[in-house]
């Protein structure tokens, strides 16, 4: 088959306008409208009023131990039991205590027997100088014996109490009333002297302990009033900071706060329990002669970064476009940030969706599928068969 000059021209032509409209870039696709969220800015008052959540507490707890060293074979305090003074909380083998009192008392015993002899040789020898039998020097000697056996009867005696005194501290005892926090040793366990044994809470007033950080430490004040809200009975009381600690936690870098609740007799209600969660909002306490500054909340998924600061988007509806602005963040209030400048009141402000979108990109409004209208070009025909649908 033979072919014509001209249709292998033509053919030519053609395979080079194939292979140069294979190799040319595609036409990049057009960039989508975006739906976004706004809201407009609406400015406030910088009152922060952060709630802290702490614990109840007995105002007073004691760490209870043996006052002296031994092996523990009783132990009848339980957690969570309610002791009255003077009610037996654990107690020490008294073996060695007991036999050490009972030396101590024979001890006494012979001095006392001792005084008693050289008191009758100190009288006898005293009648004798009377008569001029012997001389006032021999008589001395007698009554420098009476007084040393004397010194001696003092000695055991109270070396015999002391013995006593230690047999009587074998037994651990409530000095007061309350509810045993935490036992901290068992039966057979050997503790040492001042060993804390039992932790007791005092009955009497109650404190909820809160802990705040550095930045907020600096506002409490002792004196300061603080709403306290229990998160088992939703009940809340008025209560006032009773102490703040001088140093932070040497672990959480926080300070202790101690706030005083009234009694159950003056809140209206039933006691606090012991341990149980509550939450603590201290009452603000405005500058005299100067009005709170206002500030702009914005949530923080508002906010992108911008170089070394933030920024917002900005809606413009008559454009239907977003422009970047930047934003001073003051501070963080939860979940919002506070905006120190940067925005003015009735500006519209995206809130999601700002880490997707450019300068000058077109944007449209998001809307719940619950406000979707049906159109008005629909017939009579597809609205009903629509409503059938949604609503069988």
């Amino acid at each position: 088959m033979k072919f014509s000059k001209h249709a292998v021209q033509a053919g030519v032509v053609v395979w080079v306008a194939v292979a140069l409209s294979a190799c040319s870039r595609p036409v990049p696709p057009q960039e989508p409208v975006r739906s976004v969220k706004v809201m407009a800015v609406a400015p406030g008052t910088a009152e922060f009023r952060q709630e802290y959540a702490g614990e109840v507490r007995a105002r007073s707890e004691s760490r209870l131990g043996f006052r002296v060293g031994g092996k523990l074979v009783s132990r009848p305090a339980e957690v969570g039991q309610r002791v009255q003074t003077g009610q037996l909380l654990a107690q020490l083998d008294a073996t060695d205590y007991q036999l050490a009192s009972q030396a101590a008392l024979a001890a006494a015993q012979a001095a006392r027997t001792q005084r008693d002899v050289a008191a009758a040789d100190a009288k006898r020898y005293a009648e004798l100088r009377a008569q001029n039998f012997i001389s006032g020097a021999e008589l001395e000697r007698r009554e420098a014996a009476l007084k040393a056996a004397q010194a001696t009867l003092d000695q055991a005696t109270a070396q015999s109490s002391a013995q006593t005194n230690q047999k009587s501290y074998t037994a651990l005892v409530a000095d007061r009333g309350g509810v045993v926090l935490a036992v901290d040793a068992e039966p057979g366990q050997v503790v040492a002297a001042g060993t804390p044994v039992v932790r007791l809470a005092v009955d009497g007033p109650r404190d909820v302990v809160v802990a705040v950080p550095e930045h907020r430490a600096g506002h409490v004040r002792v004196g300061m009033k603080a709403s306290v809200r229990l998160w088992a009975s939703d009940q809340t009381y008025s209560a006032t900071v009773r102490e703040v600690a001088a140093s932070a936690d040497p672990v959480t870098r926080t300070f202790q706060v101690k706030l005083a609740i009234p009694p159950a007799s003056d809140a209206g209600g039933a006691a606090a329990a012991l341990g149980s969660t509550a939450y603590v909002r201290f009452d603000p306490v405005p500058a005299v002669g100067a009005a709170a500054p206002v500030l702009i909340k914005l949530p923080t998924s508002a906010l992108w970064q911008q170089g070394q600061g933030s920024a917002v988007w900005l809606f413009d509806a008559g454009t239907g476009t977003v422009q970047s602005r930047p934003v001073v963040v003051a501070t963080a209030d939860g979940n919002e940030a506070v905006i120190a400048s940067g925005l003015v009141g009735g500006e519209q402000v995206v809130v999601a969706g700002v880490h997707v979108l450019a300068e000058g990109q077109n944007v449209t409004l998001f809307q719940e599928k619950n406000e979707q209208k049906v159109p008005s070009a629909l017939t009579s025909k597809q609205k009903l068969a629509i409503d059938g649908v949604v609503k069988p």
